[in-house]
């Protein structure tokens, strides 16, 4: 087990003291490489936390700039950084926050072949982007890579959060909970969103991403949490793999 300095014992002090992480999941956090995909209202907070956190290799990617109308909840980005790249904008900022970590920023377009190298390169991935194409092709490459997979979602008032673990055979996945065919994300410019509602997705997003790194059992596998923030309540429902997913039926193949 890798030795903590002293600059990481005075950062990480008050979650080094929780029985859950300690020295040796402190360790590895800082050993962990993540993933995350989308820079907006869910990766943001989610960012940040894990960059607290001390999550070791952060992967930020989104092929967007950062605009005037994301500010509202993007908490990443400043006004200074309308214009840039919003995976550049996120990686000065975390940097700001944790200087002891490393940030990748990805700002190309994450095709079929630069997904599944990004995606191989890390021990988990989360999802934090708003269309359903993008998370129907997130979801196929962790489940090809057998890396777990945080999603959430937000609009509205409404929010949602779930994980996916593709690095068991017999989990269900992403594409289990949503067909392909006729699926199509409500945009954000159309129906909008509450600043808070992402805010707490993304925060939870970070939540579960931990408690993975940490070899903790989420609560969250193989369940859907969902979030009205109209009436501030929580109910979840149980997940489970349907036996005609075609990437379920590829990952069991290949077990």
């Amino acid at each position: 087990m890798r030795e903590l300095n002293d600059d990481e014992l005075h950062r990480y002090a008050r979650q080094l003291v929780l029985p859950e992480v300690d020295f040796g999941g402190q360790a590895a956090l800082m050993d962990a490489r993540v993933l995350i995909v989308g820079l907006g209202g869910l990766g943001s907070p989610a960012a940040l936390y894990l960059a607290g956190a001390g999550v070791g290799h952060l992967t930020v990617a989104d092929h967007d700039q950062v605009d005037v109308s994301n500010l509202h909840r993007q908490v990443l980005h400043r006004t200074a950084d309308v214009g840039r790249a919003k995976a550049e904008s996120a990686r000065d900022a975390l940097l700001a926050l944790n200087p002891l970590i490393e940030v990748t920023p990805v700002t190309a377009r994450l095709d079929e072949g630069k997904l599944a190298a990004q995606v191989a390169a890390v021990n988990l991935v989360l999802d934090c982007t708003d269309n359903f194409d993008t998370r129907f092709a997130i979801n196929a490459a962790c489940a090809a890579a057998r890396k777990p997979l945080v999603s959430g979602a937000g609009i509205r008032f409404e929010g949602q959060v779930s994980v996916f673990r593709l690095d068991r055979p017999d989990a269900p996945c992403y594409r289990c909970l949503y067909r392909e065919t006729g699926s199509e994300a409500e945009p954000c410019a159309r129906v909008g969103v509450l600043p808070p509602i992402v805010g707490v997705i993304g925060a939870m997003q970070a939540l579960e991403a931990i408690k993975v790194l940490l070899g903790m059992e989420t609560g969250l596998a193989g369940r859907l949490l969902m979030f009205d923030g109209r009436r501030s309540e929580w109910r979840a429902i149980g997940l489970r793999q349907d036996p005609d997913c075609p990437v379920c039926q590829a990952r069991r193949a290949a077990s």
